[in-house]
């Protein structure tokens, strides 16, 4: 799908997915790298709550998803804006401090940047350029708070805790024994679980626990 606009065969129904208006955006995640991507106009909003962006600015709509995807590779061409971050960096960087004021900036920086490139000329209009920001519910909390990174393996063994808030495939968690804690610093911590690491894996749900070791915030 990513590669429909360079030609080749596709499918009726993948091509009349990607015939469908689309969005042009560029999200920002905690550790402050910047991605360019697309979402289908009923997917608009939903999208980016699924990358697990803190903040992002819609930059530009087509009818033709076709015409996005161009837009996607000239951004990526020209300004080195990447297509995809990975999930485990996305969780990782919850768990550091996150500087909102810094990064909503950036984007925002970043997005005007798009947009002014991206200008069509009168006479070659098939898309419009747009202005319409997005961040996450609870993105200024995202600056405080004691978050640090689950130190077990999720993908094996039993896990206790208690689901605050999801972003992306990362959730944000509360141990449901503190007693768990060999080091009770942390009672008031939460946890940040990269959950794309069961996929493809059975879950078993039950009255568990987690057996932390000793952990420490980060400090920068």
């Amino acid at each position: 799908m990513h590669t429909i606009h360079r030609g080749g065969f596709v499918s009726r129904e993948l091509e009349a997915h990607v015939m469908q208006p689309h969005w042009l955006y560029i999200a920002t995640f905690a550790n402050g790298v910047h991605k360019v991507g697309t979402a289908a106009d009923t997917r608009k909003w939903g999208r980016l709550a699924e990358q697990g962006a803190i903040c992002a600015h819609y930059v530009a709509r087509a009818e033709d998803g076709k015409v996005i995807r161009v837009l996607e590779d000239s951004v990526t061409e020209q300004l080195q804006v990447r297509q995809a971050v990975r999930s485990s960096a996305k969780a990782a960087a919850l768990a550091l401090p996150i500087d909102t004021v810094r990064i909503d900036a950036a984007t925002t920086a970043l997005a005007t940047c798009v947009r002014t490139m991206i200008e069509p000329a009168v006479d070659e209009a098939t898309y419009r350029v747009v202005e319409e920001p997005w961040r996450t519910a609870g993105f200024r909390d995202l600056a405080s708070g004691n978050r640090l990174a689950y130190p077990l393996d999720i993908t094996t063994g039993t896990h206790g805790f208690t689901v605050d808030a999801c972003i992306g495939q990362a959730a944000v968690v509360r141990l449901n024994d503190r007693g768990a804690m060999p080091d009770r610093t942390h009672d008031d911590a939460s946890f940040v679980v990269d959950l794309h690491e069961l996929k493809g894996r059975r879950v078993t749900f039950g009255d568990y626990t987690s057996e932390l070791p000793a952990v420490q915030s980060a400090l920068f």
